[in-house]
């Protein structure tokens, strides 16, 4: 009669040594181990690409050229109004130093993140002077639906999230969802240019 499994035997240093049968367990459960290693590795390797992937495409985004203190990429603006948010943001500059945009898009490119994106562009325009950090942008985008205040570090200390915030809630959504883009962007900026002066 043959066996098809024997006993587990011991050796010298009491280590249990695998005979036939268990043998054959042990090999299985070393390949099955080793299948599990090689698809986490795998998975892993895909999420190590895509996230690669991702952050090469933003890499690659071409942000278009700042055009001065009014960026109106969506045309949403008057003429008119466009040299009144010019003057006001002209003056405190000169008056301060601190520097602001106002930007309008109508695209995020390949980003995933308008957040992302226009923190990127502002970073990208160079808003602020280097040595004190002292800039803030205002992105909004009709198409989207979305508005988002930008602060540099310097900026921080004076104009936080929680009072941007505010001002977008108060000043800028209300107005924009009425269409009145103009209104609601020279009321945010008045209130920045009060507290940030």
């Amino acid at each position: 009669m043959v066996k098809l499994f024997t006993y587990n035997k011991y050796n010298d240093n009491n280590k249990i040594r695998p005979y036939g049968g268990f043998f054959i367990l042990y090999i299985y459960k070393k390949i099955n181990q080793m299948k599990i290693k090689a698809i986490f590795f795998f998975l892993f390797s895909l999420f190590s690409i895509s996230l690669c992937s991702s952050q090469e495409k933003e890499n690659n985004t071409q942000f278009p050229p700042t055009t001065g203190y009014i960026n109106d990429f969506e045309n949403i603006y008057t003429p008119e109004e466009i040299k009144e948010l010019t003057e006001i943001i002209s003056l405190f500059e000169k008056e301060t130093g601190n520097e602001i945009v106002v930007a309008t898009i109508d695209n995020i490119s390949n980003y995933d993140s308008f957040e992302k994106y226009t923190i990127d562009l502002s970073s990208y325009w160079g808003i602020g002077k280097p040595d004190k950090n002292n800039g803030l942008s205002i992105i909004l985008s009709k198409k989207l639906r979305r508005v988002r205040i930008n602060t540099s570090i310097g900026t921080q200390e004076i104009i936080n999230d929680d009072f941007c915030q505010q001002l977008i809630n108060k000043h800028g959504i209300p107005n924009y969802k009425e269409g009145n883009f103009f209104i609601g962007t020279k009321l945010m900026l008045l209130a920045i240019i009060e507290a940030w002066r």
